[in-house]
């Protein structure tokens, strides 16, 4: 018997480091890898752009409210997010720190190309992480839901950034609240939470808001064709959402139909 491995009595042999990281929950940890990879790039917008301590501070606000939400709703905590997953909370992390800019202004006025190379990063993400679901074979609903709300806080941060900057008026939030009070209008109307057919125009509709955003994000990008993006940009929502909401209406329609004896 070795005498060097006998614990003292009334103690628990410390486990191996190892062993306690594995004890933690997957999720968990790549959750908290992408905080750590977060304050590293934060720390670099300081010292590059002079990125202020409020935009640093909503920056994490905003992530810490992305841990929650995730949390709450992923399936199963003792699982990893995947290759897919991965990379929309990649994506995550930029919109994280495009919404924590929309409150550095008017100090990150001189520095809107940067943003706008950030929101192309996160557009180009957004079909990245799509294409590794299908290349790995991860396709999952909450990857959809994960990716599709990820997307509709993407167009509000954009939004909003725009305001601020003055590249256009309150009206723009039009376009990043869209997806929000389609949402709301839920409670009056449960058969507008029924789940929609996957639709290439849907999608194209929404690379064309994000694609009109981040261009009128550019610096001296203003005047009359930034509007003439932007309108546009909000009139094909609003007849993207209004097939959307017939469709939905006339499945409803049909069902009432075959619910009669």
């Amino acid at each position: 018997m070795n005498k060097h491995n006998v614990s003292p009595p009334g103690t628990v042999p410390a486990r191996p480091v190892a062993a306690r990281a594995s004890a933690i929950a997957p999720v968990r940890f790549e959750l908290a890898v992408g905080m750590v990879v977060l304050a590293l790039v934060l720390a670099a917008l300081v010292v590059v752009i002079g990125l202020p301590g409020l935009s640093v501070m909503w920056a994490v606000l905003v992530y810490a409210g992305m841990v929650v939400l995730l949390l709450r709703h992923w399936p199963d905590q003792s699982q990893s997010l995947g290759v897919a997953n991965r990379i929309t909370l990649g994506r995550a992390l930029v919109v994280a720190v495009l919404a924590g800019a929309s409150a550095g202004f008017p100090a990150l006025a001189p520095h809107t190309g940067v943003l706008a190379l950030m929101a192309l990063v996160a557009l180009v993400l957004d079909g990245v992480d799509g294409w590794a679901a299908r290349r790995w074979r991860c396709v999952s609903e909450f990857g959809a839901r994960f990716d599709m709300e990820l997307d509709a806080f993407l167009i509000l941060v954009l939004c909003a950034l725009l305001w601020v900057l003055d590249r256009a008026g309150v009206w723009v939030f039009a376009i990043g609240a869209m997806r929000y009070l389609f949402v709301l209008a839920m409670r009056p109307w449960p058969w507008l939470a029924a789940p929609l057919p996957p639709s290439q125009r849907r999608k194209a509709v929404c690379v064309w808001q994000v694609g009109s955003l981040l261009v009128c994000l550019l610096p001296g990008v203003r005047g009359g064709f930034a509007l003439f993006l932007l309108w546009a940009a909000l009139a094909l929502l609003v007849w993207s959402f209004a097939l959307d909401v017939r469709w939905l209406h006339r499945q409803r329609a049909v069902s009432a139909v075959g619910s009669f004896p």
